[in-house]
Order: structure tokens, then C-alpha cells, then sequence
């Protein structure tokens, strides 16, 4: 059992600390929709509105996120494998730019409204001041975007560029696919960035390759994390 009643980040909210974060983990953690998580929050007899869970995941997840990304920034692969996947919204066509390392790890997002050398320097700019140092080695598809913008952002950074090396990025868009589903297309390009600067650390957090490992060292990964997620909600076991 949990106990987190005093901490200053959930004062004047009416729910306890573990209910707010216990729907925020279920709305970043799983493809659920706003009304799905409500669904099982009432079915636990906590009776909340889908809007009260989207102001919750929006306000704690920021800052859950935030926390996750400091306690990871400098920790996380040398080996930056970029993408960049279409989206359509409002009937318009937006370019979400990814980036991850070479276990999988997301190291930063960006929506942009281009797909050209000046989105590429924006994505490696930021991913930069992120990281706080250049990778060992930059995996692109043959978007020529990619080497303009690295010969001017990080010039001696050694830079393959091959269709068939860049599947372990275009896999991690596969996540935000399905949720955009569920969330019928997102409404804004500012709406999408937020959610996927949220989403993407905590699924970070809560990735842990399952084959090659035995059952029992999974689940002592999985409660690593666990007790990672309580200690960034401020929830406090006793």
C-alpha cells in the first residue's frame, strides 16, 4: 500500500496521489483511449471524467516525463538510428521526426511541418542539447535531407545511410500509429507533440526486451521499473 498524501505536486487535487497516477500510467502506458481509462477507473468504483484523466495526463505526465528524461539524459545508446513518418492532420500533411538509439530507446521527437534539410538540423539540434553529446554513429534511410544536415550540425560524426539499416526507427513509430487510432487522428500538430514528448520516456521506462530472458529476470526488470514509476510520482511505500 501507498501513501502520498502531504507531497506539494498533488496539493488542491481532491484524488489521492495514487489514483492520479495510477491513470496516468494506464493512459501512457497502454493504447487506451481518455474513455477507456475512465472505464476502468469506475469499474474500481473511482468515478472520475474523461476530461478530469486528460488534464491529469497532461499536467503529472509532463512532469512525470520531464523527470524521466533528466534521470536518462547522457545514459542512453551512441548509436542514433533517425526516421520520419507522415501524418495527416486536418486533411494537412506533418513529418513526426524520431530518433533512437540502438536498444530501442526514444531519444527525442519532433512534429514539423517539413520534410527537408532545415527539419533534419532542427532534430539534430535538438537532439544535441538532449543528449548533451554527439553519437557515435548517425543510421538514416537515404533521405538526403539526413547528410546535408549533419555535414553542417555534426560534421565528424560517421553517417550510414541505408533503407534496410533504419527498421529499428521506422518500428518505433508503430506505438503512436496505433494510439492515433484510438484517438481518431490527432486534432493539432501542438496537440500531437505534446503527446508523444510525454509518451515516448515513459515508455521508455517501461521497456524491457522479453526474449532472450528468463521469466523471473523479466519480472525483477519489470518491478525495477515499477518502483522507478512510484518514486517519480512521489509515491512514497510504507
Amino acid at each position: 500500500m501507498t501513501r502520498s498524501a502531504c507531497d506539494p505536486l498533488y496539493r488542491r487535487h481532491r484524488f489521492l496521489a495514487e489514483v492520479i497516477a495510477h491513470a496516468v500510467w494506464l493512459y501512457f502506458r497502454f493504447p487506451l483511449s481518455l474513455r477507456m481509462v475512465e472505464d476502468i477507473l469506475a469499474a474500481r468504483g473511482i468515478i472520475v471524467s474523461h476530461q478530469t484523466v486528460r488534464l491529469w495526463a497532461e499536467k503529472f505526465g509532463r512532469q512525470f516525463a520531464n523527470d524521466i528524461r533528466r534521470r536518462s539524459a547522457g545514459r542512453l545508446g551512441g548509436k542514433w538510428y533517425l526516421d520520419e513518418v507522415v501524418i495527416t492532420i486536418g486533411g494537412k500533411k506533418h513529418w513526426l521526426w524520431r530518433a533512437v538509439d540502438q536498444r530501442g530507446f526514444v531519444l527525442d521527437v519532433l512534429v514539423q511541418n517539413h520534410r527537408d534539410a532545415r527539419a533534419a538540423k532542427r532534430l539534430m539540434r535538438k537532439l544535441l542539447k538532449g543528449q548533451g553529446s554527439a553519437p557515435r554513429v548517425m543510421i538514416t534511410d537515404k533521405l538526403r535531407s539526413y547528410g546535408a544536415a549533419k555535414r553542417e550540425i555534426m560534421p565528424g560524426v560517421e553517417h550510414r545511410s541505408h533503407k534496410g539499416l533504419n527498421n529499428r526507427a521506422e518500428n518505433s513509430h508503430q506505438p503512436i500509429r496505433r494510439r492515433a487510432r484510438i484517438m481518431k487522428r490527432p486534432k493539432s500538430p501542438r496537440q500531437l507533440q505534446r503527446f508523444v514528448s510525454i509518451h515516448d520516456p515513459i515508455a521508455n521506462l517501461f521497456q524491457i526486451p522479453r526474449h532472450d530472458m528468463l521469466s523471473h529476470h523479466y519480472r525483477q526488470l519489470r518491478g525495477a521499473a515499477m518502483k522507478m514509476w512510484s518514486e517519480i510520482a512521489h509515491l512514497q511505500v510504507v
